[in-house]
């Protein structure tokens, strides 16, 4: 263990698009932990979009972050010193902690991660909280039925992926919108999506058209946008869209102004639901043990996009608005062993 601990910063606050501008990289000593507490060494830390709306200064349903201050977000790290009963050196845990080399806890919101079980870094995708946001944005409802119709949008992403494959196991017609060939391929070829719409290439409202040609009955919804108005079209008689992100409108300096869908959900019976994971948080064990089964038996699929080096950690967060990962986006601060 070094004397330095590297810490990442919130600069500034971005003003549309972020730029590396808006953070700092600065070095400190390693903090000593008190009695109750423990150090721990970041081994992968997780980017997620929704961090960017933290970025604004404006409290949402999360406190938003300071400049001049570490971020914080999910993090899979090692025990390197303990004074906590509850912990031994050595174990592997997961919660929401700095960008940082080493930090310190109290324990109380960690989880242990069994590393014989699931290769830890699953602990922030598939068997974190976003595979824990496809379950429940989909199952709690979505309320899948078998020979229903699907359609996700970002669904090449860490929600996406995940919401894709359950929707198939519940016996649905799953369509996923992506926006690279090698992440269609990725979708159907591999993950068994039964049509994928590129939509940089293909015409969205004449692919959705040609693809749900009995029309959208869930809509599972991380990107929002013109992408979003083409779907709401074609939702069925008691369809349920799922507002899970709105990536596509997070960097805008001015909201977009687009279509006033209430009529097209009362002529619908339709239902169009907002959530945030935290809202299953007393669940939370229930969908980690589900996921963790899957995976065990091979239902599911994951894959994860990993950028080495602390230092490149705002490169891969700006890189999620650019449609760079496949799958989850990781940084990789220190090895394992």
């Amino acid at each position: 263990m070094t004397n330095t601990n590297r810490c990442i910063l919130l600069a500034s606050r971005p003003e549309g698009m972020p730029d590396e501008g808006n953070f700092e990289l600065v070095e400190e000593g390693v903090p000593e932990p008190a009695d109750g507490e423990l150090l721990i060494q970041t081994i992968y830390l997780s980017v997620d979009p929704y961090m960017r709306g933290r970025m604004t200064g404006v409290r949402t349903y999360i406190s938003p972050f300071d400049t001049g201050k570490v971020l914080t977000g999910g993090v899979v790290g090692k025990v390197v010193v303990s004074r906590n009963p509850n912990f031994e050196k050595g174990e592997m845990v997961t919660g929401n902690l700095p960008w940082a080399d080493y930090s310190l806890s109290d324990g109380k919101y960690l989880r242990k991660l069994d590393p014989e079980a699931a290769p830890v870094s699953t602990a922030l995708g598939i068997a974190g909280m976003p595979g824990l946001t496809a379950y429940f944005g989909l199952l709690d409802i979505g309320k899948p039925q078998p020979g229903e119709t699907v359609v996700i949008s970002g669904a090449a992403g860490a929600v996406g992926t995940v919401a894709g494959q359950i929707a198939k196991l519940y016996g649905c017609r799953v369509i996923g919108i992506a926006g690279s060939e090698k992440k269609t391929s990725y979708l159907q070829q591999e993950l068994g999506f039964d049509a994928v719409i590129n939509y940089r290439t293909e015409n969205m409202k004449e692919a959705v058209k040609q693809h749900c040609p009995d029309g959208v009955d869930i809509y599972f919804d991380n990107v929002g946008g013109p992408i979003s108005d083409m779907v709401m079209k074609r939702i069925n008689y008691k369809a349920r869209i799922i507002l899970c992100g709105q990536i596509s409108q997070y960097n805008l300096k001015q909201p977009e102004q687009g279509p006033r869908l209430q009529g097209q959900l009362i002529q619908r019976s339709a239902l169009m639901q907002g959530f945030i994971v935290s809202d299953y948080a007393d669940r939370h064990a229930e969908g980690i043990k589900q996921l963790g089964q899957w995976l065990k038996d091979g239902k599911l699929q994951y894959r994860e996009n990993v950028v080495n080096g602390l230092e490149n950690a705002p490169q891969a967060f700006i890189g999620l608005f650019h449609g760079e990962n496949l799958g989850k986006q990781l940084v990789k601060v220190a090895d394992e062993q």
